[in-house]
């Protein structure tokens, strides 16, 4: 409820301060404001800010994802394959891996 009544109220503020700025450009170029003209821009402005709030999401959510699966358990290797990897190493360089 709380977030519909901040989005409703940002929503409003925006209409208002855009009906504001449409007027006055229409006065300083001594024509008269027209709802056919303000409305579109008005949604137009609100669907490309809409767009980049979305994307914005969008990019966090798959960030955070990401760096979730980085910093899990399951994206690192365990000990074992890790000295396994080691072992395998020091045999083709001709080296005991039991006896550094």
């Amino acid at each position: 409820m709380v977030t519909g009544a901040l989005f409703l109220f940002s929503w409003v503020g925006q209409f208002l301060f855009q009906l504001v700025v449409q007027r006055n450009e229409a006065s300083q170029h001594g024509q008269a404001f027209a709802w056919s003209e303000f409305l579109p821009q008005f949604f137009a402005s609100t669907f490309e800010n809409w767009q980049s709030e979305f994307l914005q999401l969008i990019w966090q959510a798959a960030g955070l994802a990401l760096f979730y699966y980085w910093g899990s358990s399951q994206s690192r290797e365990s000990d074992d394959r890790i000295e396994a990897k080691l072992d395998a190493l020091l045999r083709e360089r001709n080296l005991d891996p039991e006896n550094p």
